[in-house]
């Protein structure tokens, strides 16, 4: 009988699986929709929704990855970043967040809490936080596709199918 994977092995390439989806799908937007302002939020654009996709993981990493010692990503300008600079800086938050569940695994399936984690309302076994780090990211993906339609300048098929077909885009 083969023996089972490791809760790394389960993890990690869930999360890889996800930021791929989330890069592929960002590097697919198209760019006439880029600066677009939100309906009914007149100081945010598409491009400021998809800047913080990354900012958010920094912010994560920062609160509970730092003081273990992992590398906090540099933000990016949500009004200024290009799409080429944010799909790098999605690359580098991705390693950060696969260091975050790392450490979780390592320590029984539970990342450490920490002084700077004062919400308190994400359970931190890496179930939840997996789960929390892939719904936010779906949320905004979502988001971009909604608001690309509405705008009648849709994401291109290829980064369209990277949301739902996941299978091809998974590395074991």
């Amino acid at each position: 009988m083969p023996r089972p994977p490791s809760l790394e092995g389960i993890i990690l390439p869930a999360w890889e699986t996800n930021a791929r989806i989330t890069r592929l799908f960002l590097a697919g937007m198209p760019a006439a929709i880029w600066d677009e302002v939100i309906p009914g939020a007149p100081r945010r654009t598409l491009r400021m929704i998809a800047g913080h996709i990354h900012n958010a993981r920094c912010m994560w990493v920062r609160t509970l990855g730092k003081p273990h010692g992992i590398r906090v990503p540099k933000l990016v300008d949500r009004r200024s970043v290009r799409k080429a600079d944010l799909v790098r800086a999605l690359r580098q938050s991705t390693v950060a967040i696969r260091e975050l569940l790392r450490l979780g695994c390592a320590q029984g399936g539970r990342v450490p809490p920490t002084p700077a984690y004062v919400w308190r309302n994400l359970a931190l076994d890496v179930g939840h936080v997996l789960t929390y780090f892939v719904a936010h990211e779906g949320h905004h993906r979502g988001q971009l596709a909604l608001l690309a339609r509405q705008f009648g300048v849709p994401f291109p098929r290829a980064a369209r199918n990277a949301l739902w077909q996941w299978k091809p885009l998974r590395r074991h």
